[in-house]
Formats: C-alpha cells, sequence, structure tokens
C-alpha cells in the first residue's frame, strides 16, 4: 500500500514542489546510457519526473505505481502521452519485455513485506530481456540515516504554485528493527488543513539485498554509491543472465 502522501490527492499535487532538487536522478539517466537501455520501466514512478525524464530523450517508458493521486498528477503533466502508465505494483504487471528496470530513491525501501519484495524482484526478473538489468538503491543501514529525521532540521515553508503556503516537517514515529516509521506533517494556509503521511522504511543489510537477488535468479554484477548521497546510499545493478 502507498502511504498518504501518494495516495491522497492534495498531497500528491504538492509532492513534487516539496520534494525539491531530483539531482539523484542523474545517476540514473547516465545507467540508462552506459547500458544501452531502450526501453525502461520504472517501478514505483510517483509523479512520474524519473519517466518523463527518460520519454524526453526519446527512450520507451513504462511507469508503474500503486497510488492512483500520483499518477494522475503524472498524466497532467507535458509529454506524459509518451510514457505508458500503469496503476499497480511488480506482482501484476501486463506482458512487457524491457531491457532496464528501475526503482529510485526509496522505492525499493518502501517495499517492507518480505514476501512483497521477493514478488516485486520476480516481477522485475520476468519482464527483463535476458541480459537486462534491475537497479535500485538502498540506504546503508550502518549510515542510521533516520537520526537526522526531526522537525529542527526538515521544517520548511514552501509557497507552492496553486496551492499556496504549505508548512512542512518529518518525525520518526518507531524504530524496530530494520523498520524506521516516520510521520510527516503538512500545514496549508490557505485553509488551516492539516495532513499527515505515514512512511515506514526497511534498511536492507547488503549481504541481504544480494542473497535475495541471487536466490531469485539474478547477477549482481555491481554494488554503487551513490554520488548525491557518498558513503550513504547502495546502489545494486542486477543482471538477468
Amino acid at each position: 500500500m502507498a502511504d498518504e502522501g501518494f495516495t491522497h490527492p492534495r498531497l500528491a499535487a504538492i509532492y513534487d514542489a516539496l520534494d525539491g532538487d531530483r539531482g539523484d536522478l542523474d545517476a540514473y539517466v547516465r545507467m540508462v546510457e552506459e547500458f544501452g537501455a531502450r526501453q525502461v520501466l520504472d517501478l514505483g514512478c510517483g509523479t512520474g519526473v524519473f519517466a518523463l525524464l527518460l520519454a524526453g530523450r526519446g527512450i520507451e517508458v513504462v511507469g508503474v505505481d500503486p497510488a492512483l493521486a500520483s499518477l494522475d498528477v503524472a498524466r497532467g503533466k507535458p509529454g506524459s502521452e509518451r510514457v505508458r502508465w500503469i496503476h499497480g505494483d511488480a506482482s501484476r504487471l501486463p506482458p512487457l519485455r524491457v531491457d532496464l528496470v528501475t526503482m529510485t530513491a526509496n522505492v525499493a525501501q518502501q517495499i517492507v513485506g518480505a514476501d512483497a519484495w521477493r514478488e516485486a524482484l520476480r516481477g522485475a526478473y520476468a519482464v527483463l530481456r535476458p541480459g537486462g538489468r534491475l537497479v535500485f538503491e538502498t540506504r546503508d543501514p550502518a549510515r542510521r540515516a533516520w537520526e537526522e529525521w526531526n522537525r529542527q532540521e526538515s521544517y520548511a515553508v514552501t509557497d507552492v504554485p496553486g496551492a499556496g503556503v504549505v508548512e512542512s516537517w518529518v518525525e520518526v514515529i518507531a524504530v524496530e528493527g530494520q523498520l524506521v516509521t516516520f510521520r510527516w506533517t503538512y500545514v496549508f494556509a490557505s485553509d488551516g488543513r492539516v495532513l499527515t503521511s505515514d512512511s515506514t522504511l526497511r534498511f536492507r543489510e547488503r549481504a541481504e539485498v544480494e542473497a535475495e537477488l541471487d536466490a531469485q535468479g539474478f547477477v549482481v554484477d555491481d554494488v554503487r554509491g551513490a554520488p548525491d548521497r557518498p558513503g550513504k546510499e547502495l546502489v545494486f545493478v542486477a543482471r538477468r543472465p
């Protein structure tokens, strides 16, 4: 299930404005070029930022997301007709054949259940051509990123076109083993409405991720650092033999 930040129409509409710079996507664009991918499946495409970026470069893109409100935002953007949008997840994909499957940002970590994670990997494997790759990132749990997720560090006031001024901040609710749950709060100045969105991420160890990829038939070609967060992220490059 997607979080309220992606499924609530009012929150989905302001997501891009509050998400800020998406320089993290530059590394994914470079990998599309590196692997010569011409057909890409973007799992957890959200509001379509990455899918549209690739489509604008002439790449054939399929964007999949379980949050209909986010897909509605994506479909309303210029160039959206170049992308095939699918409401769903990796466990229920139509017949496809692609060169590359991506899960950018927190997508992989938001798949917290063991069964759901295996289904996502199996779904990605099924649509990849032999030699095709799955690329995704996960935060290195040793860096304990959640210790910086608090109101003092995250509080922001943003003037969002069409929505007005929005206050936002994040606070951690619980840390239970690999699971970290946190809550974003949004205050709309236009009418005083307060909305919240709770999210849970699973911080998997590198060896655990590699073992699961191997179990699903992938070959792990590389584990890279994320250029925008050096030393904090693990970027997995897995190939269907």
